[in-house]
């Protein structure tokens, strides 16, 4: 659309767009438009050759996020985007005994600033940038048309936002429906609060490693140490687990365990919940009992590239720590969420971590990746989640 806004970049500051990364960092812009901030502009080279269209935010540090870079209507092409989005989806979980995956992984389907959950018949959004926010009832009718839902929550909350200057959003978009949902993963169901809920509800983004766990736990005594609302615990133990012990500082979420493992028929005495910071469990000694399997899938602890030496030293802590009470013949499934530490970084990290603890160590799995979070190859920023499954000796 030739007669929209125009952003021009500076020269030499096109390359990444050419090849079609989504984000525009202010440093790179030769020439605002005047036009409302949320807006959708076109964006061109210094020599006036387009490159994309995006949402403009100049209060942001990326005060653009490209939406579309062919040379047409830009809504059009959103449009396209969501509904191939959406059958991407149709086509791995429809034979599945899911209910619950996600439908737009932002960047990862080439739409930044838009997540898009369902938790069986409750589609849950989250609008992350102001371009999207203002969006969002375009979205809504959108979805209803193309996934009919009973009922659209959003969750628009987090960091990300307020980096856009948005303020946390949680209400009815759609409908209106009970604010827990219960929802089927692979034959478990999980009891989902919509709102005080991390993330969406659940932490989609690790079905593969639950699978895993599941078929890797029998006959073994699990800790699991950041558990939220213990889904690892609960895949250990339907695949066989003698017992889990689920740690978490946050009370509320292990209560909605005891729920989780009650719905699934799971004998109480075999799990049991800490409220604790896991750094303290696992050094105060002894321990409540021997465990043979241990996963950790702690919380980012690099946010930013100014966190990553504290980040560092915090991951090989956590490691060494739970390789130091594991007896030889254990598993450890250690994860990192922090895209600052990439897979190369988080391997050295849990190898300085062997060492302290004075462990052999074999890597048997890495990451299995679920096909609902797809990463953009020309946006590796959306490739932040690694896992290691480990032999210790």
């Amino acid at each position: 659309m030739a007669d929209s806004p125009t952003l021009v970049l500076k020269p030499g500051r096109d390359a990444h767009i050419l090849n079609h990364h989504h984000a525009i960092f202010q440093t790179a812009v030769g020439a605002f438009p005047e036009c409302e901030d949320g807006s959708i502009v076109r964006v061109v080279s210094s020599a006036k050759e387009f490159l994309c269209y995006a949402t403009l935010n100049r209060s942001a540090y990326i005060c653009g996020r490209a939406i579309s870079f062919e040379d047409a209507d830009p809504m059009l092409t959103l449009k396209k985007n969501i509904e191939r989005s959406i059958g991407i989806r149709r086509t791995f979980f429809g034979q599945e005994d899911t209910t619950t995956y996600r439908l737009i992984n932002a960047e990862g389907d080439g739409i930044p600033g838009l997540v898009v959950d369902r938790y069986a018949d409750i589609i849950v959004i989250q609008c992350t940038t102001l371009g999207m926010d203002k969006l969002r009832e375009w979205i809504a009718d959108l979805l209803m048309e193309l996934c009919t839902p009973k009922a659209i929550f959003e969750k628009s909350t987090g960091q990300a936002r307020s980096k856009e200057g948005l303020q946390p959003r949680e209400a009815w978009l759609r409908g209106k429906a009970d604010e827990e949902v219960v929802v089927e993963e692979r034959g478990l169901e999980y009891k989902i609060k919509l709102t005080g809920s991390h993330k969406t509800g659940l932490f989609l983004d690790q079905r593969e490693m639950r699978s895993l766990v599941r078929s890797s736990a029998k006959g073994r005594t699990v800790l699991d140490c950041c558990s939220y609302v213990a889904g690892f615990s609960l895949s250990a133990l339907a695949g066989g687990a003698v017992h889990a012990d689920a740690v978490d500082y946050d009370a509320a979420a292990l209560n909605q365990a005891k729920e989780n493992m009650a719905l699934n028929e799971i004998d109480p005495a075999k799990f049991a919940t800490f409220a604790q910071d896991v750094f303290l469990f696992l050094r105060n000694r002894p321990l409540p009992r021997t465990y043979d399997f241990i996963i950790l899938d702690p919380p980012a602890f690099a946010k930013r590239s100014s966190d990553l030496e504290q980040a560092k030293k915090a991951y090989t802590d956590l490691n060494r720590l739970a390789m130091q009470v594991l007896p030889p013949g254990s598993l450890l499934l250690t994860c990192s969420c922090s895209f600052q530490v990439d897979a190369g970084l988080f391997q050295t990290i849990v190898f300085h971590a062997a060492r302290q603890a004075k462990r052999n160590v074999r890597i048997l799995q890495r990451h299995r990746h679920a096909f609902d979070h797809p990463i953009n190859l020309f946006h590796p920023e959306v490739d932040y989640l690694k896992s290691l499954l480990l032999w210790i000796e």
